[in-house]
């Protein structure tokens, strides 16, 4: 998902959209197809105003019509061999799947989500035990990424995958954007799509 449609602006159709990419101006350039739950949107023009992004799609003439696709979250198909420009940035879909291992080389499971929350991002990673594990998405937690391995390496800091826990979001200090590791500095940054 590249984006989310938000309110019409103005008589023509007109929306403005959420932004959930670290490339809009090339994921919403005029002629990209998105997919979504009302069928196939195609950008006919687009514009910022502002700090948001106001888009017009060439299936929507009117306020009506754009009111009805609030709401609607826009996926683009991206090759599965695209990689971002910078190597340290990464689409979500590269990382589903991965296998997840300690820095010691101890299994973990494999990612099957990638969670994007306002402190950071979180891997989710499903245990040999059926349980979830939350990793924050930070080169403090997650040093290395070998995609050609198909392997995501975790470093284990104080409990973090600990095998029985209640909150392993709470004990990675995820409530906190303070906690260690949580600087912007230290993320990796992934691309949104």
């Amino acid at each position: 998902m590249v984006g989310k449609v938000g309110r019409p602006h103005g008589l023509m159709g007109d929306v403005f959209v959420e932004v959930r990419t670290d490339e809009p101006q090339r994921r919403f350039a005029v002629g990209t197809r998105f997919t979504t739950s009302q069928g196939p949107l195609t950008v006919d023009f687009t514009r910022w105003q502002g700090r948001r992004l106001l888009v017009r799609f060439a299936e929507i003439g009117d306020r009506d019509r754009a009111e009805r696709i609030r709401g609607v979250e826009l996926s683009l198909d991206v090759p599965a061999d695209e990689r971002p420009d910078d190597p340290e940035e990464f689409y979500d879909h590269q990382l589903l799947g991965l296998s997840a291992c300690t820095t010691d080389g101890d299994p973990i499971g494999a990612v099957t989500e990638v969670l994007h929350l306002p402190a950071q991002d979180l891997l989710v990673v499903e245990t040999a035990s059926g349980q979830p594990a939350f990793i924050p998405f930070v080169r403090a937690v997650v040093p290395h990424i070998d995609l050609a391995a198909r392997l995501v390496t975790v470093a284990d800091p104080a409990g973090l995958l600990q095998a029985d826990t209640d909150d392993v979001a709470g004990a990675a200090g995820l409530g906190d954007s303070s906690a260690e590791g949580g600087n912007d500095a230290d993320r990796h940054r992934l691309d949104l799509s």
